[in-house]
């Protein structure tokens, strides 16, 4: 098929232009100003379109969105121009904050590009034909932002692959390095170390000789760094950075670099060098309109202003935070939030702001974690679904084939019916042949069904059952027409693991949560179930337990994971856990409760014992609650009730905590 028109694009003027905006990030009046020098000067028409692009664009680091989408608007009229406009109002909604708006228009945009820039095609190919691959590639830009916000890592890194193809192909250094430090963070993500360190490497070689470029890599590597644990690194990488930033004259960039170097501050415990820096940034982010790094900066303070216990300033920038539109940032930035102010405020002696912030994080992990899930299973059947066409395919070439045979034996002989009849043998045969292998194939691909229904169904690290096999039990487990649960839950999280990844890596960190995965399964009786409830966090679900019983199994626990050190390369780790746990129905009442509200009194007994000082358990005696509006009450705030003695409870130590 013939592909229709690309719109005009001078190759000359767009690289021109592609400075301009490079340039108006940190000198937007100066750009605007060589722009329209270059307006002046132009005198074929036809590439208004990239001009007026370049002009939004300036306009949006001026703080003029809505010139931007004014100019926008006016490109929508062109059908020629559309993926130009859906491109302006997707830059101009991201730098407004607002992502969801951002993605989809970036995906309108992909779709006005599909003609020439189809992502099925060679990149080098698509370019050959026209396809506009800067804008392509701020496009999936966005959408490789959206989707690693929102969880979907192994979508978000074909994407970057992608990005990273469009640049080799268009020969952009700038681009090139930029999807190279992306999919670096990706790799990260994706527990993929190595891959990471080569990505980075080759995005800081790119970069050398061009500082503003070498600012941007260098920003990379401290994320980067910051995801592994290694704080003295990240800090080192970003003070380069913000030189390089300066050298380069940029004070945007160089913000950025002060608001990263504030949160690794904040990790080393200085919170006031922290609230320093983000003072310093935050009025240049503003200044140039620039809202998608506010909350961050935000986030920073209201942690930094608890640490040194300003709570009522916290408090005021908290809500402050609260009124900005939470589309800023997707699911696992949000999470982060929450937990970094909930370890804040738990640091300073605050249980109630951290048992907010904990609730709130963990209903936000479970939403990320089917998120996450769904895309794997996606990517999955989009690839099971691509073979299956192929095979579908391949079908109907060998019957054209065998058509094309029949019509030449026709010609060919004279004894028509003796010929059909040898084909229709022929044809009989290949047709049983292919219905067979059909057949096989379908086999194959049931088995593959069930081989990853079983796989999601267990933790890839630890080989646990996961959060989706403990809903299918306890569908099976509990009565329809009651809703009601019957057994004993603990909930155990690893006490102080996020030290764990920072002083020692996400290496040694899976190590430790393989090591305490294996003595869980070996301190619980043959018919418990031991769940990975996700992070740090496990589940037991103890049938026909009674509450003697629960409370040795909770000291077993406690005993078989902090008695005796775990090996690492780093040396033996003295790892403990905090468990919280309960019998239901709960005595003394025997109120029924659904298993999701039954987790949920297992979480607060948890957060007790972490109240507590860790390395210890508590358990749910009992609850002085009548009815089920009783028990709402108790859960709202549950602090209180165990204050008032409306739930007593049960405190096992742990081994060192019981010598203490």
């Amino acid at each position: 098929m013939r592909l229709p028109p690309a719109p005009p694009l001078d190759a000359a003027l767009d690289q021109t232009l592609s400075r301009l905006q490079r340039l108006a990030f940190d000198r937007p009046t100066q750009a605007l100003q060589d722009l329209k020098r270059l307006q002046a000067e132009a005198r074929n028409r036809d590439f208004d379109g990239q001009l007026l692009q370049a002009e939004a664009r300036i306009q949006l680091r001026l703080g003029q969105g809505e010139q931007t989408l004014a100019i926008a608007q006016r490109l929508a009229q062109d059908a020629q121009q559309a993926a130009r406009a859906h491109v302006l109002r997707a830059e101009e909604a991201d730098y407004a904050g607002r992502s969801e708006e951002a993605a989809q228009h970036a995906l309108k945009a992909l779709e006005a590009l599909a003609p020439w820039c189809a992502e099925d095609r060679p990149a080098q190919q698509v370019i050959q034909q026209g396809c506009d691959f800067r804008n392509a590639w701020s496009a999936l830009r966005l959408r490789e932002e959206k989707q690693g916000n929102d969880g979907a890592l192994a979508l978000a890194e074909a994407t970057a692959r992608r990005r990273l193809d469009l640049a080799e192909a268009g020969q952009d250094d700038f681009m090139r390095a930029q999807s190279l430090g992306a999919l670096a963070l990706l790799s990260q993500r994706l527990e993929q170390p190595e891959q990471a360190k080569r990505w980075i490497t080759q995005a800081l070689q790119l970069a050398q000789g061009q500082p503003l470029t070498q600012a941007y890599v260098k920003g990379q590597e401290a994320s980067l760094a910051a995801r592994q644990g290694q704080i003295e690194l990240q800090v080192r990488a970003l003070d380069e950075a913000l030189d390089l930033a300066k050298k380069a004259d940029a004070p945007h960039v160089a913000a950025y670099m002060q608001l990263s170097l504030a949160d690794a501050n904040l990790r080393l415990k200085q919170p006031a060098r922290a609230k320093a820096l983000v003072e310093q940034a935050l009025p240049t982010l503003l200044q140039y309109g620039d809202r998608r790094p506010e909350r961050t900066a935000r986030n920073n303070l209201v942690q930094s202003l608890i640490l040194l216990g300003q709570f009522d300033a916290a408090h005021r920038e908290i809500a402050q935070l609260n009124q900005m539109d939470k589309d800023q940032a997707g699911k696992a930035a949000l999470m982060e939030e929450l937990r970094e102010q909930g370890e804040a405020w738990a640091s300073m002696g605050r249980p109630k702001e951290a048992i907010a912030d904990f609730h709130q994080e963990r209903k936000l992990n479970a939403e990320l974690v089917a998120r996450n899930r769904q895309s794997s299973l996606e990517q999955l059947k989009v690839k099971y679904d691509s073979d299956r066409k192929q095979r579908e395919f391949d079908l109907l070439v060998r019957d054209k084939s065998l058509v094309e045979r029949q019509l030449a034996n026709r010609q060919l002989t004279q004894q028509v019916g003796l010929a059909m009849a040898v084909l229709l043998g022929l044809s009989l045969v290949l047709a049983g042949v292919m219905v067979n292998r059909v057949r096989q194939a379908n086999k194959k691909l049931k088995a593959n069904e069930v081989l990853l229904r079983a796989q999601s169904e267990r933790d890839p690290l630890t080989d646990l059952a996961n959060r989706r096999y403990f809903l299918a039990v306890m569908e099976q487990q509990q009565n329809p027409q009651e809703a009601s649960f019957n057994g004993a839950l603990l909930m155990i999280d690893i006490d102080h693991f996020k030290h764990v990844n920072d002083q020692h890596g996400h290496g040694i960190g899976d190590v430790v949560i393989c090591e305490v995965a294996r003595r869980l399964s070996h301190a619980v009786r043959a018919e418990d179930l031991v769940v990975r409830w996700g992070g740090e966090e496990f589940l037991v679900f103890a049938p026909d337990v009674s509450q003697e019983q629960l409370s040795a199994l909770a000291e077993r626990i406690l005993q078989g994971v902090g008695a005796t050190t775990i090996a690492t390369e780093d040396g033996p780790l003295r790892i403990t856990v905090s468990i919280g746990f309960a019998h239901f129905p709960l005595p003394p009442s025997n109120l029924t409760l659904p298993w999701e509200q039954a987790v949920n009194w297992a979480d607060m007994a948890l957060y007790t014992a972490k109240s507590q000082g860790r390395n210890r358990a508590m358990g749910i005696a009992t609850v002085d609650a009548r009815d089920t509006d009783a028990l709402t009450q108790i859960e709202a705030d549950f602090d209180a009730a165990c204050s008032s003695e409306r739930v007593s409870l049960t405190q096992v130590l742990g081994p060192q905590a019981a010598q203490a």
